[in-house]
């Protein structure tokens, strides 16, 4: 019985700093990803009083052929049918060739703005929302890619 208040003490300050709102990674087949292939991620924003950070997370062996990556992001807001497009380049290793992100073994995994400057965004209407990845790269398919991802983080207010 004595163990229970810490455990739900524990549990309870972990939700508060958890304050992610959405993540998916969709797998890539044959860690290939064909300009015929964009991935779409949909999530549902109710919060429309904060900001948030927007992420593509994206994973990638080193044989990845490229220092770098071009992306269009589409994103369609609620009760519209034309996405609001901008083409995003991220930066994948230093210009020395050494990888940025995390690594294990041979596979590296980044999370990286997908604003400018890493700045925040503010959704301004409830609903749902598709936010649509292509790459931009001159070979297709783009070799070495693992999987391609969204995350958003709400920031908390001060």
């Amino acid at each position: 019985m004595r163990w229970i208040l810490p455990v739900l003490l524990t549990l309870s300050m972990s939700a508060c700093l958890h304050n992610d709102v959405f993540e998916k990674n969709n797998s890539l087949p044959n860690r290939q990803w064909s300009l015929k292939q964009p991935q779409s991620f949909v999530f549902t924003i109710n919060d429309t009083l904060s900001n948030y950070m927007v992420y593509a997370t994206l994973r990638h062996t080193d044989a990845y052929p490229f220092s770098n990556i071009w992306l269009n992001v589409a994103t369609t807001l609620p009760g519209e049918s034309i996405p609001l497009s901008s083409n995003v380049e991220l930066t994948l290793a230093q210009a020395d060739g050494k990888w940025l992100g995390r690594g294990m073994q041979d596979i590296r995994e980044h999370q990286i703005p997908l604003t400018p400057q890493g700045s925040p965004v503010h959704f301004s209407k409830k609903g749902t929302y598709t936010m649509t990845l292509k790459h931009l790269m001159r070979q297709d398919p783009l070799p070495e890619l693992m999987s391609i991802g969204v995350r958003l983080e709400k920031i908390k207010k001060q």
